[in-house]
């Protein structure tokens, strides 16, 4: 089975979403990060329902991210707003 994410798909969200494609520790680059794992578990979850596992960390990264975009929203709301627009996120 081919890797998913490959180092030149994270550098590219880091590029993107982060001050630079090594900054990976922003609250940006992480968020972004989740949100294209999540998507990609989520294509996993359709075909294979009974995947308990994938399921477990699909609520986990969800989570994750959940409580970066409440930490973000609480220390700078343009920013926040920023990811949410750029990700297409409900909240």
């Amino acid at each position: 089975m081919a890797e998913y994410l490959q180092a030149d798909k994270k550098q590219e969200i880091f590029a993107k979403y982060g001050k630079s494609n090594t900054d990976t520790g922003s609250p940006e680059s992480q968020i972004a990060l989740f949100s294209y794992r999540i998507a990609h578990l989520t294509e996993h979850m359709k075909i294979h329902k009974k995947d308990y596992s994938t399921r477990l960390s699909l609520l986990k990264l969800v989570g994750k991210r959940r409580r970066l975009l409440d930490y973000l929203k609480r220390i700078d709301i343009e920013r926040y707003r920023t990811i949410v627009k750029e990700l297409g996120l409900r909240r």
